[in-house]
């Protein structure tokens, strides 16, 4: 690791937190791994959230999503939830990206994290929706009363026939399944304002790759993010920066299945 990564990384870790002397430095100092601080510092901060392909606050979505799932990072969920603010995310928009997969990661994962976005904004000021989320042009199944009419117009939207595959799959089994997945998923989660449509599959595939169990789930929504005008390079570059709170195993499988997607359209 040079000085120049470290000196970099320790900017970034600096403005995400917002206090000149990072906590993560001392802990590492404390049981004799100085050296391994600087370089996770260096490396991670100072490299990896300086690739191109994937703005700051984008990231910033994606490790609180990936954090969520997990459901064991309590003092890092907070941590990136101020950093997320620190660089243009609103607290509207986090807690949108945590109600959001509570349908992929659980009801229990979504409680916390709210626990712990709750003890992160306390003492802070209200503020507004991000001008692109606010602005976002009207969707399809706006307007559409009935909610599970509406979720099967938001599915067919954004997953397309990958969506309509899964629904298919389970009328033999758990219909009843399927139309909880319309309803709930995409004829009320999707149809929620303060988080776009690509920032929602930002986290959502976030929340695939942290929980390692979810291959096809994580194939579907990658389609679904270039269906909604994500980019290749945006997905390949979420997954590497999920590397490093999920693990390497998780976004080497992530990656996997990101190649077969990409070479099916």
């Amino acid at each position: 690791m040079s000085d120049a990564s470290f000196a970099q990384g320790l900017a970034l870790i600096q403005r995400l937190g917002g206090v000149d002397r990072p906590a993560v430095l001392d802990l590492f100092a404390s049981i004799g791994e100085a050296e391994f601080g600087e370089q996770c510092v260096g490396f991670i901060y100072g490299d990896v959230y300086h690739r191109p392909g994937l703005p700051l606050p984008d990231r910033q979505l994606a490790t609180v999503a990936a954090l969520t799932a997990l459901g064991y990072a309590g003092s890092q969920l907070q941590f990136h939830a101020k950093a997320a603010l620190n660089v243009g995310c609103t607290r509207r928009q986090l807690i949108e990206a945590v109600i959001h997969i509570s349908s992929f990661a659980g009801f229990p994962a979504t409680l916390n994290a709210l626990g712990e976005l709750k003890a992160a904004f306390a003492g802070l000021p209200d503020d507004e929706p991000a001008p692109e989320e606010r602005n976002e042009p009207a969707v399809p199944w706006a307007g559409i009363e009935d909610r599970y009419e509406r979720g099967l117009a938001a599915m067919k939207a954004i997953d397309g026939d990958a969506g309509e595959k899964v629904a298919e799959a389970l009328k033999d089994i758990a219909p009843d399944l399927a139309t909880y997945i319309i309803e709930f998923s995409f004829g009320e989660l999707y149809s929620r304002p303060h988080l776009s449509l690509r920032h929602r599959e930002i986290v959502t595939i976030a929340a695939c790759v942290a929980l390692g169990t979810a291959t096809p789930q994580l194939k579907v929504h990658l389609h679904g993010m270039l269906n909604v005008g994500g980019t290749e390079k945006e997905i390949v570059e979420t997954i590497l920066h999920l590397a490093f709170y999920c693990g390497f195993p998780a976004a080497l499988n992530a990656i996997a299945a990101a190649r077969e997607v990409f070479a099916q359209r």
